[in-house]
């Protein structure tokens, strides 16, 4: 056991990524910071006061912080970092709404982590997810391979889940991916998609296939609408300590994510959703895989609408 995860924000979402990260019982410690006065300490607290039921060792540190930068020392040494500061989505909301106030938030923490801990892998989850991954990379000014995104973890889980439930199957027996951005231009690999070793257009109609895409696509909103107040964290904050973890424990574990895509599928200088191998210095490489025809348009066709957006936030 080692090392050293901060989370930066500890609204619902981080403090939930913050208590898995604790739980898996891999780190040393793991920070975790909010504005909010004594926010931070005292779900810090809390959480290791659960550490002799579930038997976990890893010490949590709870750090209120300021605009001014006040508090980002206790975030030093830290080998990952994950965003989750920013506004969430209210009902109605677009993830694009978030974007110039949350960029100026993000920007804020980047700029922090850059200053404090400048060895980490940052992990952002802040939304407009792909936007604000690229806003850090260029507010720290760190190698691409260690700025990543969680949103291919997310809509993959939520596209099983969907099928599994649509199929009444467990959810171990379905294997989906989706690439591309995260919300309007997902592009679902179809191809990809098995139950049971079968893939999944022998196993449903299309007509069924194209409404769970739908859906996952649309999955944040709905959880939004039904909730009124706050967006998803069970399913996102697993997503991202899964992406931390296979970071410190170099695993080599091949994930979705977005990663800065230089290249790969004919597509260069954009962060996008793909599958990248995960290790200690973030994305070691791309993985590209064989699309259709049809899936590396809708690809392409993503990496097009991000790279508008992602260059609108350098001025933001």
């Amino acid at each position: 056991m080692g090392g050293k995860v901060t989370v930066v924000g500890a609204g619902f979402y981080g403090s939930t990524t913050a208590m898995r990260l604790a739980e898996f019982d891999v780190f040393e410690e793991v920070v975790l910071t909010d504005i909010v006065e004594g926010k931070a300490e005292g779900l810090a607290l809390d959480m290791n006061q659960s550490r002799p039921v579930e038997g976990f060792e890893t010490k949590v540190i709870g750090q209120t912080t300021g605009l001014d930068g006040s508090g980002y020392e206790a975030i030093s040494g830290s080998d990952i970092v994950v965003i989750t500061a920013g506004l969430p989505r209210k009902p109605g909301m677009s993830r694009m709404d978030l974007i110039e106030t949350n960029a100026k938030i993000v920007r804020q923490v980047a700029e922090n982590v850059a200053q404090h801990a400048p060895n980490a892998v940052v992990i952002v989850v802040s939304n407009p997810l792909d936007e604000m991954t690229a806003l850090t990379q260029l507010a720290t000014g760190f190698p691409h391979n260690r700025v990543i995104g969680q949103a291919g973890m997310l809509d993959t889980a939520r596209f099983t889940n969907n099928v599994a439930e649509k199929l009444g199957k467990p959810v171990g027996s379905v294997k989906t991916l989706t690439l591309g951005s995260h919300g309007d231009t997902m592009v679902p690999v179809p191809s990809r998609c098995t139950v049971d070793g079968q893939p999944l257009s022998e196993v449903m109609p299309a007509e069924d296939i194209e409404e769970l895409v739908v859906r996952t696509r649309n999955g944040g909103a709905e959880v939004v609408a039904l909730l009124k107040t706050g967006s998803a964290y069970y399913a996102p904050s697993a997503a991202a300590a899964r992406m931390a973890k296979a970071v410190i424990e170099d695993s080599g574990a091949i994930m979705p994510v977005c990663a800065w895509v230089d290249g790969e599928y004919g597509i260069s200088g954009v962060y996008l959703g793909v599958e990248a191998e995960i290790g200690r210095e973030g994305v070691r490489r791309v993985v590209e895989t064989d699309l259709t025809e049809t899936e590396l348009a809708g690809l392409k066709q993503a990496a097009e609408a991000v790279r508008a957006k992602q260059a609108d936030v350098q001025d933001l």
